[in-house]
């Protein structure tokens, strides 16, 4: 019955997939964060910076700004992410553009999580002297991370089934080889129905386990 799937490395393009998610979802969180503390920050510069690129960014659809990333940086500039091989430079940045994309929803949740700190915790911390980065990571981030896990989890989901536009540029991810399989194999819908299995496995169990994480950590106010 899946006697289609022989010759196609089916595992290692779903494992190029989970590779895909792990990266951008690391950077994600990182290059998110740093936008959220922009936007709530003091200084009007980088307020309107985090402001502008979030509306912006999130606003672009994600398969524009992947095609840019292999059409305007690598083949216009030249930049290759250290990496020489045509392969890994596709992968690098394809991570770029999905972490480009991803972080702007991940500032928007931190931001909401950030917003249930009641205000009164970051004004006596700096009565007490410390500096807006140091109310940021020592007292609001840690409550705001605990009361976000569910959005953040969205996110992650979201991010999953978004690596499949990494195709786009060549990158040998899970739709990449469907699309390949489709074009030689008559089995239209069992493909497709593999295919759809697949990111069941992965999306589900994401969206079940951060969910009782979520449960678990969430602020008792």
């Amino acid at each position: 019955m899946f006697d289609f799937l022989e010759g196609y490395d089916l595992l290692g393009a779903f494992w190029v997939t989970v590779q895909l998610t792990v990266y951008s979802a690391i950077g994600s969180l990182i290059w998110g964060t740093l936008l959220a503390a922009m936007r709530v920050s003091p200084v009007p510069l980088m307020r309107g910076f985090g402001t502008a690129y979030v509306n912006v960014v999130r606003n672009i659809p994600l398969t524009v700004i992947i095609i840019f990333t292999s059409l305007g940086l690598y083949q216009t500039l030249s930049i290759t992410l250290g990496a020489k091989d045509v392969t890994d430079i596709n992968f690098r940045l394809a991570v770029l553009g999905l972490i480009a994309y991803t972080a702007a929803f991940v500032c928007e949740a931190v931001r909401s999580g950030i917003n249930t700190v009641p205000v009164g915790q970051a004004e006596a911390a700096r009565a007490i002297g410390l500096s807006f980065s140091q109310v940021l990571g020592l007292i609001v981030l840690p409550q705001a991370f605990r009361s976000v896990v569910g959005p953040l989890a969205n996110v992650l989901i979201a991010l999953t089934k978004n690596t499949t536009v990494a195709a786009a540029i060549g990158v040998a991810e899970a739709a990449y080889l469907m699309k390949e399989m489709i074009e030689n194999e008559a089995e239209l819908l069992l493909i497709s129905a593999v295919f759809a299995f697949g990111f069941v496995c992965l999306t589900l169990p994401t969206g079940l386990i951060l969910g009782w994480v979520s449960k678990k950590v969430a602020v008792k106010r």
